[in-house]
């Protein structure tokens, strides 16, 4: 009886699963989208399991070369499609109704919640127009003081290294510094991260952006209670790590808003406004506070609403701008040329004085930097891969992406296509001189993405990496050690093997 019970049970499995399927693979095979072998129920989730951070973007790369530019892969009942077709990027970054992220977001979502990244509709577009003030010229120019004083702090933390011998990973001590930038700019608290790697908010921080991204690519992990079987105590961590982060969160929305309220009662109260000349030099101000000083249609945002977004600042701040930076130095470190064009360009815009305050004025004069920055973006963009939901069929030329469908844009290899950028492998900031700008369109270079939900902070992002890259080479020349860096994927570009580079400090 038992027997029949199980067959008669996997049969109803195995029926739903061809019915719950078919609708989906029928249009992929009209559309000659094909893909790794798809068991009934697994789906490719047999090959999953061979799959982690460290050989992912290897095998999207075998797949692109096997099934061509676009293919599909089903994890269980989950429809995944990955592409590095342009003319995909261009209507689905372009459009305003295909906004809701792809699938494996999800694992953002406890630490971030709905915050700007993860929210779709209303929600979305009433934030979005708020923190588009966050990032005004005035604003940011404020935040030269934090980005110039911890790029300081940096030197000073890889002057022990600096004998022309030792093997330097960059992204260990970027990050640290990244993340002092992030924390006072965004919560106007200093951690101060590099001098106190084992701060309880560092060190939670740190753990969730490893645990989550590495559970999407674990099929023992991917869902929720089979985590909490198959991995307790992490599972245990990462909820109280989560706790650590949001109750300092907390913490710090909750003191920040009392203050204003003591100020309103008192009278020294004064409003933002992006006309006051005084603004960029208010020592105290922080993206935090224009979040409490904001309302959507007459109501205040809530401590959770606020708490929501400035997770979200701090998960997009710091691993992405350390990442950046650290394989731009990584990327300078084995190019002379560049490095010495880059040095030439640094003295005769910023002088020979190392300790002279930076301001936002010059940081922009800084062209040939910006060059390099953009060429690093296109060999290594710190988001890799872009995804978005589908809830409806979507037509894209003489190819349909099927509804209840996770797409997800490989920029990784999408910004190597030889098509618009000749010899992609090479690494030649030149490319991106104005005079052969213009001859790319719109979507075939999108480190910070495009179109609706394009990267609101990459302003910030662009002054923090030339600070931080522009005083690491004033202080020091970049020598080509240690091994060459091989791609990992965890929602960041990261490396197995490091980012690394030598120092030898320059003579001032």
């Amino acid at each position: 009886m038992w027997l029949t019970l199980f067959f008669g049970a996997l049969i109803s499995l195995f029926i739903w699963d061809y019915l719950s399927k078919r609708h989906s693979y029928q249009i992929l095979k009209r559309s000659g989208i094909t893909g790794p072998t798809s068991l009934p129920v697994l789906g490719c989730g047999l090959e999953a399991l061979q799959l982690g951070a460290e050989n992912l973007i290897d095998y999207v790369g075998s797949c692109f070369e096997k099934y061509g530019n676009t293919f599909r892969m089903w994890i269980l009942n989950e429809s995944q499609v990955y592409t590095k077709d342009l003319r995909h990027f261009e209507a689905i970054l372009s459009s305003t109704s295909l906004l809701e992220k792809g699938g494996l977001y999800q694992f953002l979502r406890p630490f971030l919640n709905d915050g700007l990244l993860l929210s779709v509709g209303r929600k979305w577009h009433s934030r979005r127009k708020i923190f588009t003030k966050a990032f005004h010229f005035t604003i940011l120019e404020h935040f030269m003081d934090i980005m110039d004083k911890q790029s300081g702090v940096l030197v000073e933390k890889l002057q022990p290294f600096a004998d022309g011998e030792q093997v330097v990973d960059m992204l260990k001590y970027v990050s640290l510094a990244a993340l002092d930038i992030i924390t006072e700019t965004a919560m106007g608290v200093q951690v101060n991260a590099q001098n106190d790697p084992e701060f309880p908010y560092i060190k939670a921080l740190k753990s969730v952006v490893y645990i989550q991204p590495d559970r999407m690519l674990k099929f023992s992990q991917r869902y929720e209670w089979l985590f909490r079987l198959t991995a307790p105590l992490m599972h245990h961590k990462l909820v109280n790590d989560i706790r650590i982060m949001h109750e300092f969160t907390d913490k710090v929305i909750g003191e920040r808003r009392s203050a204003v309220e003591r100020a309103i009662a008192d009278g020294s109260y004064r409003p933002l406004s992006l006309g006051d000349a005084e603004l960029g030099s208010k020592s105290q101000m922080a993206l935090l506070d224009i979040l409490l000083q904001s309302s959507i249609q007459g109501a205040p945002l809530s401590n959770a609403d606020i708490r929501e977004e400035v997770d979200t600042f701090m998960f997009e701040g710091d691993d992405t701008t350390s990442s950046g930076v650290s394989h731009a130095l990584y990327c300078i470190a084995r190019h002379p040329a560049v490095q010495a064009k880059l040095y030439e360009e640094l003295q005769q815009v910023l002088g020979k004085d190392r300790t002279a305050p930076v301001n936002q004025a010059q940081l922009q004069q800084l062209k040939y930097l910006e060059c390099v920055i953009k060429e690093t973006m296109r060999l290594y963009p710190p988001v890799p891969v872009i995804g978005r939901y589908t809830k409806e069929d979507l037509q894209i030329g003489d190819q349909i992406i099927p509804a209840n469908t996770s797409i997800y844009l490989v920029i990784y290899f999408a910004q190597r296509d030889p098509k618009y950028f000749p010899d992609p492998l090479s690494f030649k900031p030149e490319r991106f001189l104005d005079d052969n700008d213009t001859e790319r369109q719109t979507f075939t270079y999108v480190p910070f993405s495009a179109g609706p939900k394009n990267c609101i902070g990459q302003k910030f992002a662009m002054l923090e990496m030339k600070t931080l890259i522009s005083k690491v080479l004033r202080y020091y020349e970049l020598l080509p050690k240690g091994p060459e860096t091989k791609a990992m994927f965890n929602f960041i570009l990261r490396s197995t093997t490091g980012m690394c580079v030598g120092l030898k400090p320059r003579l001032t």
